[in-house]
């Protein structure tokens, strides 16, 4: 009964009238939004209100969070369930966002940090960092992306770089290409390290949200340095990304 009122819900928070200043803002901070087929800029557009409707934005280091704000990092968000449902983020409470990179404590003292996704459903990021991102397509490297694509990994219960994969049959070839995937960056293939950032090579985990940086954002060049790993990651998000 919960799960009918949800939908019925998020279909009138779909069917509300789209704000005119959303244009200019997808336009500068998502320019990924314009290349998109006219039905994919409604599912996206519909996606971020539901985004904007059920998540909780909070402002921290002197952060001001604006509509420009919400609607940048929830199409972030947005893009990469394109193919997918939203309700893969159901377990999404709270967006933290820093006006830049923040401090964050460990055992070997303080880092300067970009962006983090937490178990108990709250993602934290630097709002700098996902501007910078967001705008350069082609570089590999983008902040909200990657901490969004650690949602989905959760989606299942961990982070361990397989998330919820559609169906039995396809956890086979997709732990057989991430494995070899990542043991390749972690030997420092020179071709693979073309597609993804060495980031990836810290775990299971950071592997998959570093490639899917690169689906996104590299992703002909991926497709040819490992295709097996490109054909997992299309899989998954259901269809090539559009640049």
């Amino acid at each position: 009964m919960l799960g009918w009122f949800r939908r019925r819900g998020r279909r009138k928070v779909r069917a509300a009238p789209t704000p005119s200043s959303w244009d200019g803002i997808l336009a500068r901070n998502a320019p990924f939004h314009t290349r998109l087929p006219a039905a994919a800029q409604r599912k996206l557009v519909g996606d971020i209100k539901v985004l904007l409707d059920e998540k909780h934005f909070i402002g921290a280091g002197g952060m001001e969070i604006t509509e420009e704000v919400k609607v940048t990092i929830a199409a972030a968000a947005a893009r990469l369930v394109l193919h997918l449902d939203v309700a893969r983020y159901d377990h999404l409470t709270e967006i933290v966002v820093y006006p830049g990179a923040y401090q964050h404590a460990g055992g070997d003292g303080e880092t300067a940090v970009l962006g983090e996704a937490h178990a108990w459903g709250v993602v934290v990021l630097a709002w700098d960092a996902v501007v910078a991102g967001m705008r350069n397509l082609g570089d590999g490297h983008d902040t909200a992306v990657h901490e969004f694509a650690h949602v989905l990994d959760r989606v299942d219960g961990a982070f361990d770089g397989a998330p919820d994969l559609h169906a039995h049959d396809h956890y086979r070839p997709w732990a057989t290409a991430m494995q070899r995937n990542f043991d390749r960056l972690r030997a420092k293939d020179r071709a693979l390290r073309k597609a993804m950032r060495d980031y990836g090579a810290t775990n299971e985990a950071e592997f998959f949200a570093v490639a899917t940086e690169s689906y996104f954002e590299k992703p002909e060049v991926l497709r040819k340095r490992a295709p097996d790993l490109y054909a997992a990651l299309e899989r998954f998000y259901g269809g090539p990304p559009e640049r």
